[in-house]
């Protein structure tokens, strides 16, 4: 069955004109002959009734730019009106230290203001979010919220007052760790699963003081698990998969997804490689870890966490040998997470493109998904999340 479509604009405002707006944006940038500098521009999308779409963890840079995905150098016209086409109101961008040899809390400082730079300058299509009103904000005037966020928390140094520093600066998510263990607590990829830290317990505190979100990705169990009970304020997973799916270390087991429901949390669901064992996932795979997730958590605590970019790759031989050179630096750093392959891309192949939002709501619908439910998933559970948290 398709989607009823009267049924689905209530999504947004209860126009079939924001729909239609919207799939035309998106049918038209992923035309063939839409390349870095080429193809029209979209037609224009009536964003403000077309469905609520929030990314809680993504991006709009242009993958094909061979640029880090979190960094400014990465966003030109094309990512921006690809973006722009595929409906989404604000989107989770990671900025910050997320591992090397630089120094974390100068590099986090530093790479703030280079964001704050990029929306100053390009504020006709983008907006910084401090706020739930802002991404309304953002959704009323036709721009996309970007929200600052950190995915490792190793910029606190040994000072949980530096999370006012971030806080004032306009971070408004917080990832206490990466895959690797740091002064919070373990992450993912550390086998001995000690758990949240003296210091990390500070951290969180401060957070919640501040009212930033505690975003618990990566984390190994145990720290998950401590972090929720620690926390005094509701969690948020921005980016993960369901380990009774797909037994890998960074999905979350059922434990911690219903740990972080129970306490009014959020989880978010990716297109990552981790959605299936061995193989490249698919849509389907995608559906069943939203299921699942929905029959753990309840359609009130889960949305969407992508953990990619909008635009579609142009070379994908090209492409394919610098995810092999990506995924042995990672390996050598030691920051790899098992389920991570050359031959596996970070993306969904038949779920991407600026048309893969709305795609993913048709299949949601034709799985018995609700309108009301993909309404919750796409946007509306993030935005209440927000409203409650900052």
């Amino acid at each position: 069955m398709t989607i009823d479509r009267r049924e689905f604009v209530r999504i947004g405002a209860g126009s079939a004109l924001g729909l239609a707006a919207l799939r035309a944006g998106a049918t038209a940038a992923a035309a063939p002959d839409a390349g870095p500098a080429a193809g029209p521009e979209p037609p224009a999308v009536n964003r403000a009734s077309a469905p609520l779409i929030i990314d809680a963890l993504g991006g709009f840079a242009n993958p094909n730019l061979g640029e880090s995905d979190i960094s400014t150098a990465a966003v030109d016209d094309r990512g921006l009106r690809d973006a722009r086409a595929s409906g989404v109101t604000a989107v989770n961008q990671t900025v910050g230290y997320v591992n090397g040899a630089m120094d974390p809390f100068e590099h986090s400082v530093a790479e703030v203001a280079d964001w704050d730079r990029l929306i100053r300058s390009r504020d006709a299509e983008l907006l910084k979010v401090l706020s739930a009103a802002d991404i309304r904000r953002a959704r009323e005037t036709g721009r996309i919220g970007v929200i600052l966020g950190f995915q490792n928390a190793a910029m606190m140094g040994r000072d949980p007052r530096r999370v006012a520093v971030f806080a004032n600066l306009g971070v408004r998510v917080i990832q206490l760790t990466y895959n690797v263990r740091n002064q919070l607590g373990d992450g993912a990829m550390v086998g001995e699963n000690q758990g949240l830290t003296a210091f990390g317990r500070e951290v969180v505190h401060a957070l919640n003081e501040h009212r930033v979100m505690v975003d618990l990705s990566h984390s190994g169990e145990q720290t998950c698990i401590d972090a929720i009970a620690e926390s005094r304020s509701p969690v948020i997973i921005s980016h993960t998969g369901c380990r009774a799916i797909a037994d890998l270390p960074r999905n979350k087991s059922d434990r911690e997804l219903r740990a972080v429901a129970e306490r009014g949390g959020l989880v978010g669901v990716y297109f990552m490689p981790f959605l299936a064992i061995g193989r490249q996932p698919t849509a389907d795979d995608l559906l069943a870890h939203i299921d699942h997730a929905v029959r753990v958590c309840g359609e009130d605590h889960v949305c969407i966490g992508t953990d990619g970019t909008v635009s579609q790759i142009d070379d994908m031989t090209k492409y394919l040998e610098e995810l092999k050179d990506e995924v042995a630096t990672r390996k050598a750093a030691g920051i790899g997470a098992t389920g991570e392959r050359a031959d596996i891309v970070p993306f969904l192949p038949d779920l991407q493109g600026p048309g893969k939002f709305h795609r993913l709501a048709e299949l949601l619908s034709e799985r018995g998904h609700p309108a009301s439910r993909i309404e919750k998933i796409l946007g509306g559970n993030f935005l209440g999340f927000a409203d409650r948290t900052w």
